[in-house]
């Protein structure tokens, strides 16, 4: 595991990142567009994603004064979903059956050390720089069981390569070891809970980090060759990636971020040149022993790791945030571009591709991403989703600019690297346990499928008794036998996706229409008209709900007449329409 992100604002001013001036030349040419199908349309009352009552968290409104009208139309906008965007991470068996996930993820600082050898890993600055054993004591160990479970979830497996250039070290009988002894360098501002010995790297003033520290304490140098038996031991035991076996490899996490999660081992920022020859060689010695295995990366963290690196967010941040001597030898260009050229070119030249999935992570800067529930913050996260792909939503936090993710990461794969496909590989909008959460995620798995992204993985896997995991079981088994939404994306268009989204698709297998409704309101109830054109359906259709802390409820089936279908939808709830198809055309 890894505790970050829930609060990454704090962590981005430790890095002298809480200003982001000039990051916006960077952007893609994707000038203001009018709404389309899907997209947000001026409404009658409708708090819009900049309305300053909605950016000074007044009161939420009740929308249940006047009906919202949500159009579908079936024959546009039609684009294939990718299965593969549903995915999670270290999920237990049961939770990827209950999901019907398709993908889990073994990643996080703590798989950036992981020696497979000795089956141990270092927490880095999550908990006091300490490497410890993993379980069973066996080489590979916690990786093979990461896999049997994955496979017993019906889930494939997506493995983190160490490229950091260290993994972890055990002490006599597997004990623990810890980079900043107290012994060794002197008193610090915290120490391990019963282990007075082991530091967290910081002087007692809590300002002064401890340098020069020896990084052979708690790990041992490695390279690509030390790795090379570890994907062997994975081939000979689970089988090349074409008969089933390990078919995605991450190429480490979050590289941007070493100087500061792993410092204890690797204190210099990295840099543009280290991490695309990381790619390279062991990308390179991966597809050396299974050929149709897939390379994931940069994994990068969030805003400021997709345009610098690590080298240059050190120099940013020891120089009033400007500056970018890294960047600015690699002709100006901003990092994950530069990236996507460089294996560009490298294809172009050997006739290999080293890069297969583009992959990001993001998460909300604004507070919504952890688990404050009170009404500014609730809405908020109802907004916040659209940096995942409106160009018109200038982030609310200290990004203070248009992050439009899925569309900014095509954009660069369509200039950089054409072919290339794109993942989300983290993300989290926080609060689990309320419909707060619930609501955000179900808005997301149908941004990812409305905005053609290939591969995504949540961080980490909700607890099955939450109202996020039944929102995600809306999507992939909303009635226990694997049935879920559709796989071929149609427009949906609504008039304010901050509080109420909706998407349709086809569902290929029985050619039934499936609309998932998002009321994200607060209070109230909120009546809805909802009009489907270019669909030959029946007159009803079968009605899922997700609601407060009940469980996913068949509904009685809703009344379609004449396309149109009116119901009252509960504050803060998820709604599923299966509609299946009819003999008539319309």
């Amino acid at each position: 595991m890894k505790f970050k992100h829930w609060s990454l604002l704090a962590g981005c001013t430790a890095l002298g990142l809480s200003s982001l001036h000039g990051a916006a030349a960077d952007a893609p040419d994707l000038p203001p567009a009018p709404p389309q199908l899907g997209q947000a349309f001026p409404g009658p009352g409708a708090i819009g994603a900049n309305d300053p009552q909605a950016a000074n968290g007044l009161a939420p409104q009740n929308f249940a004064t006047a009906p919202t009208s949500i159009f579908i139309d079936a024959q546009a906008a039609r684009h294939p979903i990718s299965p593969l965007i549903y995915g999670v991470a270290f999920a237990s068996p049961a939770q990827l059956l209950a999901l019907n996930a398709p993908l889990n993820r073994s990643g996080g600082n703590a798989i950036t050390r992981y020696n497979w050898k000795d089956n141990s890993s270092n927490r880095a600055n999550d908990w006091y720089y300490v490497s410890l054993p993993e379980d069973p004591p066996v080489p590979s160990g916690s990786m093979d069981k990461f896999v049997a479970d994955s496979k017993a979830g019906g889930a494939m497996p997506l493995l983190t390569i160490p490229t950091i250039g260290w993994v972890a070290k055990l002490g006599p009988n597997r004990g623990k070891t810890y980079s900043f002894s107290v012994a060794k360098y002197g008193p610090q501002q915290k120490t391990e809970p019963n282990f007075p010995d082991i530091g967290n790297g910081i002087k007692p003033d809590g300002k002064t980090k401890i340098t020069g520290n020896d990084p052979n304490d708690a790990n041992q140098p490695v390279g690509v060759e030390y790795q090379r038996p570890f994907i062997q031991h994975l081939t000979d035991k689970w089988g090349k990636s074409a008969g089933g076996g390990v078919r995605y490899y991450l190429m480490d996490n979050e590289p941007s971020l070493w100087h500061e999660t792993h410092r204890d081992a690797h204190p210099a920022g990295d840099t543009m040149d280290e991490y695309r020859n990381d790619v390279i060689n062991y990308g390179a010695m991966v597809k050396s022993i299974d050929p149709g295995a897939k390379i994931l990366g940069p994994e990068e963290w969030g805003w400021p790791g997709y345009f610098w690196s690590g080298a240059d967010l050190v120099y940013r941040g020891a120089h009033n945030y400007a500056g970018q001597p890294d960047r600015d030898a690699h002709g100006g260009m901003a990092f994950f571009p530069w990236l996507l050229t460089q294996m560009r070119d490298y294809e172009k030249k050997t006739g290999h591709r080293m890069l297969d999935v583009a992959t990001l992570h993001i998460y909300p800067q604004g507070g919504d991403g952890g688990d404050d529930i009170s009404p500014k913050i609730e809405m908020l996260r109802n907004r916040s989703t659209r940096a995942l792909w409106d160009p018109n939503y200038k982030d609310e936090s200290w990004i203070n600019e248009p992050i439009m993710l899925i569309p900014r990461m095509k954009s660069w794969v369509a200039s950089s690297y054409p072919g290339t496909q794109i993942g989300i590989t983290e993300y989290n909008w926080g609060a689990e346990k309320s419909m707060s959460g619930a609501t955000a995620q179900a808005d997301i798995f149908g941004i990812f499928g409305r905005e053609g992204l290939d591969l995504a993985t949540r961080w980490t896997t909700p607890d099955m008794a939450t109202p996020t995991f039944k929102a995600m079981q809306m999507f992939r088994n909303y009635d226990g036998k694997k049935s879920g939404f559709g796989d071929l994306s149609v427009a949906a268009r609504v008039p304010d996706p901050d509080t109420l989204a909706s998407f349709a698709a086809i569902r290929r297998a029985d050619g039934a229409l499936t609309i998932m409704v998002i009321n994200k309101s607060l209070t109230g109830s909120t009546p809805v008209s909802l009009s489907v054109s270019h669909f030959a359906g029946g007159a009803s259709a079968q009605a899922w709900q997700l609601a407060g802390t009940e469980p996913i409820t068949r509904l009685p089936d809703a009344s379609v007449s004449g396309g149109t279908l009116a119901a009252a939808l509960p504050a803060q709830s998820v709604t599923l329409y299966v509609i299946p198809k009819g003999a008539m055309p319309r």
